[in-house]
């Protein structure tokens, strides 16, 4: 399989949230496929369990870095930064991972609402003002994949945080991909990874195994490094249940709230559920 030409043999990769789920998944990969890799996480046993699976899958200690990382705090991700190129001289990938969930609704809970931000949104942030500058400058191939959500594009109701965090990632990551597009010289590409149910640490609640319906964060892996190699910029995950051509049709559906001038969040008002389903039903009989 071809790979997007920054993951390759003695490049670096960076990856927030490497503790657990996708993050971990991705770091042991790029480990497995010859790169250095920094995993950035909360100090503590989890981190160091990642570290020590990406050591095993790399073949020796000297290309694996476990950084305790806050990304909510910008001289944290400046250490991180700092500590990469110190290790390794530069960095071709980069994975603002970090995010943490359980979030709040529209009115409560309003130091969560700070938190949730500060972790999805701000840590991305943070990435990408940090490092970037320096990944343009080094003329070389490069990625920076920023993870987001569904409910950042769909933003169904339940966790008002949860899904302000991710459109705003959303936001930014299309931002940087114009931004890298017509910054001279710049040979790095940017990337939105949008999962679809997996089965982490964050999503698993009181579940010990995954559901048939989830995907393992390697199987997510599986799915973006190919489109990684394609330039995909918006990287969509299916999952068991979920096909593209739904998340498709749903995200569609989004959108004509506002060209229509629906009510907000029309796909779960009663006086649309009729026209909702009807409207996911079409080309399916």
């Amino acid at each position: 399989m071809d790979n997007h030409p920054a993951i390759a043999a003695g490049r670096v990769a960076v990856v927030t949230g490497a503790a657990s789920g996708i993050g971990r998944a991705a770091a042991r990969r790029f480990a497995a496929l010859g790169l250095h890799v920094c995993l950035a996480d909360l100090p503590g046993e989890a981190l160091d369990r990642a570290a020590a699976e990406a050591t095993e899958a790399a073949g020796g200690k000297a290309n694996v870095r476990a950084i305790a990382c806050d990304v909510s705090r910008l001289e944290d991700v400046e250490r991180l930064r700092d500590e990469a190129y110190g290790a390794f001289g530069e960095v071709g990938v980069l994975m603002n991972n970090a995010g943490i969930g359980n979030g709040a609704g529209p009115w409560e809970k309003l130091e969560r609402w700070r938190r949730i931000l500060e972790v999805n949104l701000w840590g991305v942030i943070h990435g990408v003002q940090v490092f970037a500058p320096r990944m343009i400058a080094a003329g070389k191939p490069g990625a920076i994949v920023n993870t987001g959500s569904k409910q950042g594009i769909t933003t169904p109701p339940g966790d008002a945080a949860y899904n302000v965090s991710k459109a705003g990632v959303k936001v930014v990551t299309e931002q940087l991909a114009h931004g890298l597009r017509n910054a001279e010289g710049a040979q790095i590409t940017a990337h939105l990874l949008i999962p679809g149910f997996t089965f982490t640490g964050m999503t698993k609640g009181a579940r010990t195994e995954k559901p048939a319906g989830g995907r393992s964060a390697d199987q997510v892996v599986d799915f973006m490094l190919p489109a990684l190699a394609r330039g995909d910029f918006y990287i969509l995950c299916p999952d068991n249940d979920t096909p593209r051509a739904t998340d498709e049709k749903r995200m569609r559906w989004a959108a004509d709230d506002v060209i229509l001038n629906r009510p907000a969040l029309s796909r779960w008002h009663p006086d649309y559920k009729d026209a909702f389903a009807q409207f996911m039903q079409q080309g399916r009989d």
